[in-house]
């Protein structure tokens, strides 16, 4: 059984060394094959970034984002903060390829709402990143789970009030952070405030997403059990917030997340450090690999 979940694909990115080299040689042709790929294992979406060259050759970002939408129909999401590099973006999708459906703006924050002015002459749904508020007209990093309910709240109902969105059309981004140096109970702030976010009336049918790539950086390849650690700490991730609406990830969609059953050796050390801090989270991280 897998989990009721969608997937954004995520490869096309030159955080990928291979996607890299597509980018570098100007592959038109491989980066096709690359979305092709992603669509055919079940992508909702295809995430879109091409690094800094979206800032100084917008016409390439075009030219890719018309390669992509030749060769595939699902729908793509913009990653990139500039409002100037979105508009492009926006400009080149052709939402009748993607059988109407819209594109994702990847991401608004508080300090970063100018994207927002881009809404009166595209269509679009939104990342609204939680992890981020504005304090006094500074930036500042969300560690409690009230402070990212408080921040996810706040903007969410921004969009639909003032914007007018629909909830369906704002997923919230839930910071998943990696739990080898996790001494301020980052992870378990996160999965708090999912829950909270969750269980809000005002909020119900808004999206929860986030990409788990971190969550196992750095850790060694197998745990105590010898699973695949990196993987089984992603779906204990999942197996604690699907139920309470976490329902999008950011990833690559060949790799198949499922529920883990309650008595899961991953399962159960996760439960465990997500109850410690300081230096006991980082003893609980040894129990994970080390018996």
């Amino acid at each position: 059984m897998s989990f009721p979940i969608r997937i954004i694909g995520e490869r096309i990115n030159p955080g990928f060394k291979s996607t890299r080299a597509l980018f570098d040689q100007e592959d038109l042709a491989g980066i096709q094959a690359l979305a092709v790929r992603q669509a055919e294992a079940g992508a909702s979406w295809l995430n879109v970034n091409v690094g800094a060259r979206a800032h100084t050759d917008p016409g390439w970002m075009a030219q890719v984002i018309r390669a992509i939408q030749q060769v595939v129909t699902v729908p793509l999401s913009f990653d990139f903060p500039s409002r100037k590099v979105q508009q492009v973006c926006l400009a080149a999708y052709d939402a009748a390829r993607a059988g109407g459906r819209l594109p994702i703006v990847n991401s608004i924050t508080e300090h970063r709402w100018d994207l927002m002015e881009l809404y009166g002459e595209h269509r679009f749904k939104v990342i609204l990143m939680a992890s981020e508020r504005v304090e006094d007209g500074v930036a500042k990093g969300n560690k409690t789970a009230d402070d990212i309910h408080a921040t996810a709240r706040r903007g969410a109902l921004r969009l639909m009030q003032q914007h007018g969105l629909a909830a369906d059309d704002i997923f919230i981004d839930m910071s998943v952070s990696a739990i080898i140096a996790d001494t301020e109970g980052l992870n378990r702030s996160t999965v708090q405030a999912i829950e909270r976010i969750g269980a809000d009336p005002d909020l119900k049918g808004v999206h929860m997403m986030g990409g788990l790539s971190n969550i196992g950086q750095q850790l060694p390849p197998r745990a105590v059990d010898g699973s695949d650690l990196k993987h089984a700490l992603e779906c204990a991730f999942l197996t604690l917030t699907v139920p309470h609406g976490f329902d999008t990830v950011l990833g690559t969609p060949w790799r198949s997340y499922a529920p883990l059953p309650d008595d899961d050796y991953v399962l159960g050390a996760y439960r465990h450090f997500l109850a410690q801090s300081g230096t006991n989270a980082l003893r609980a991280v040894r129990k994970f690999y080390k018996a």
